[in-house]
């Protein structure tokens, strides 16, 4: 269906601001994942186990979803992104003590809090809808992703300077990502949204059971949530495969950093390439580029593979992810927001919490390449729905007056 919101004429001003929280929020991001497969694989017993800390950083984010919607939708964006930045600056603290520690337990519950930051910053994607007119939607959503592109090189460059700032390795990492959390405070006390209206507050409209029904719902979920599990699963391996292959540290950096910027600098033109070409054609296409960087990393593991490979995998998920947030918006009504954009990154999370912990056990005992392998099958399925669903507005949509 069609979502009928208020008149409102975009605003750039806040879009940019917007877009530097979005900055921020993937150096908090990057910083962590370039970072955490290392730290794990130092504290952890059982190697397996090592990017255990993701999947607990997920798991985290999953839990904050549904509620952090809900709470915004009675207190607004602002306070709901501040309170964010605050949780994190504790969360990195409390990682920060678990590495001087030498506890993978408490390093773990670090995680977990971290990522309730990323659950409340990940709306802002869907704040940037509300500051925008209907025909420029997609185009906002786009720019603010866009940010991410500051966080791709900030992140792993902020980290790789900051390991050594203290005799235990990594505890620097964290001090240097609250820092940017703090900053992220700032920023967020600027920003003005529409705060919500009194239909959005009443969380009434439609049953849930019935909005997840929509063929609209069913395919934007599965481009973001899939699309996001995906890329995920190989991009946390992708510090552990490295270092098996012997690949340094500061290669590793370079490769997470250019993933990062991979995924977010499509951000400057996904919006318009979504007017031109249709939501449906562009999610296709980040269906081919993920295809792509299997194909590639399956060819070798130089340094130079696995970067192509990596920033193939991150301009594919921009565009499933741009797309799927985009095609979300045509699903839900002013009443049913809240429930349905939690629902949807709790749909997300999901994916990306199964991902994460089958990332180490897979990289450990099945290899780089079986990874590859595996997300062939997934894609073929989001193909497929995406198709089917283009062929079903092809005709379902009115004839022409004569």
């Amino acid at each position: 269906m069609v979502c009928y919101s208020r008149t409102v004429r975009t605003s750039y001003r806040d879009i940019f601001l917007l877009a530097c929280c979005q900055a921020l929020l993937l150096t908090n991001g990057a910083g962590l994942i370039t970072m955490n497969g290392l730290v794990g694989y130092t504290l952890a017993d059982t190697k397996a186990l090592a990017t255990l800390g993701v999947t607990m950083y997920v798991l985290g984010s999953a839990v904050t979803t549904m509620p952090a919607s809900l709470l915004m939708a009675r207190i607004g964006r602002r306070r709901g992104f501040m309170a964010g930045a605050i949780i994190n600056v504790g969360g990195c603290a409390l990682a920060a003590l678990a590495i001087s520690r030498h506890s993978f337990v408490l390093y773990c519950a670090a995680t977990a809090v971290i990522g309730i930051y990323n659950a409340i910053g990940l709306q802002y994607r869907f704040a940037a809808a509300e500051v925008a007119a209907p025909p420029d939607k997609a185009k906002a959503i786009s720019l603010v992703l866009a940010g991410g592109v500051v966080g791709g090189f900030l992140g792993p460059e902020s980290v790789r300077r900051a390991v050594g700032l203290f005799e235990t390795p990594f505890l620097g990492g964290f001090v240097a990502l609250a820092g940017y959390a703090l900053i992220a405070l700032v920023v967020q006390s600027l920003v003005h949204v529409p705060p919500p209206t009194l239909e959005e507050r009443s969380g009434q409209g439609r049953p849930l059971s019935v909005i997840v029904r929509q063929p609209a719902f069913i395919v934007a979920v599965l481009a973001g949530a899939m699309g996001y599990g995906l890329m995920n699963l190989l991009m946390t391996a992708t510090p552990i495969a490295m270092d098996i292959c012997q690949h340094p540290f500061g290669a590793v950096a370079i490769v997470i950093e250019w993933h990062v910027v991979g995924m977010y600098a499509p951000g400057f033109f996904t919006g318009s390439l979504i007017r031109r070409f249709g939501v449906l054609n562009v999610i296709l296409a980040g269906v081919v580029l993920v295809a792509l960087c299997a194909g590639i990393a399956l060819q070798g593991t130089t340094v130079t593979h696995f970067l192509v490979a990596l920033v193939l995998l991150g301009i594919g998920w921009n565009f499933m992810y741009t797309g799927g947030t985009a095609l979300l918006t045509e699903a839900h009504a002013p009443a049913e927001k809240a429930r349905v954009q939690g629902t949807n990154d709790f749909i997300v999370f999901a994916a990306m919490g199964v991902s994460s912990l089958a990332s180490g056990a897979m990289v450990s005992a099945a290899g780089w390449d079986a990874m590859n392998r595996a997300v062939l099958p997934v894609l073929v399925v989001i193909a497929a729905a995406v198709m089917w669903f283009a062929w079903r507005r092809r005709t379902l949509r009115p004839a022409p007056a004569a």
